[in-house]
């Protein structure tokens, strides 16, 4: 009952309406389908009595049953989280089951059981069938509304971690790598290295040389020379 409970609060509403169809449905299955007339030979008189869809079973009934049942399976099997595909997806699955549900019925109001010789009638319950295998289709189609105009499931990517806030000694960069993630890149302090402390140039003489260290034609030369 619990697996129950929880699997009708995890369906939306259109899963809800398609259950709620598939349960009528298949209690309808119980209720009296067809109206019989037999004649009492001893007393003359002709009695009539009900018969339920499983009192003259063939082909229609036992693929409304399978039907109804699939229909319910189905939905208890994705509101308990299982995955698997299906062509069409589940409201088209919804939807085609109910349509063939409700073709079925219909044609059984033109193959009745066999009377033997008297009229068959249709009862009550054969319309509140038709009623819950209609609603199966419209649910179905609910379904397929609500699939279309769903936005596309987009799974989180992971947490992304927050940076620790930049010291002033470094800065950061951001890099856009080819995946579209953006990752945070070395900074450039530790890119490049420390430039090492550029030395003292020794002075060199200035050129040309002043006027009084330049030699004249008149001065005699030195002893050096």
């Amino acid at each position: 009952m619990a697996r129950l409970t929880s699997a009708w609060r995890a369906m939306d509403p259109e899963r809800r309406l398609a259950a709620i169809a598939s349960v009528a449905l298949l209690l309808t299955m119980f209720f009296p389908w067809y109206g019989l007339q037999n004649l009492n030979r001893r007393t003359g008189a002709i009695y009539s009595h009900n018969i339920s869809a499983f009192g003259d079973v063939s082909f229609v009934e036992a693929a409304i049953f399978l039907v109804a049942a699939g229909v319910i399976t189905m939905l208890f099997a994705r509101a308990e989280g299982r995955e698997f595909d299906l062509p069409g997806g589940d409201g088209a699955i919804v939807a085609i089951a109910g349509g063939w549900a409700t073709l079925l019925i219909f044609f059984r109001v033109f193959s009745r059981p066999d009377g033997h010789g008297y009229p068959v009638g249709i009862e009550w319950g054969f319309f509140l069938a038709f009623v819950a295998a209609g609603t199966l289709t419209y649910s179905g189609w609910r379904m397929l509304g609500g699939a279309r105009h769903q936005p596309p499931l987009v799974r989180p990517d992971r947490a992304r971690r927050p940076h620790p806030p930049a010291s002033e000694s470094e800065t950061t960069v951001l890099a856009t790598t080819p995946a579209g993630r953006r990752e945070r890149a070395p900074a450039a302090a530790e890119r490049r290295p420390v430039a090492a402390e550029r030395r003292p140039r020794a002075e060199r003489p200035a050129y040309p040389p002043s006027p009084q260290e330049q030699l004249s034609f008149e001065d005699p030369p030195s002893a050096a020379e």
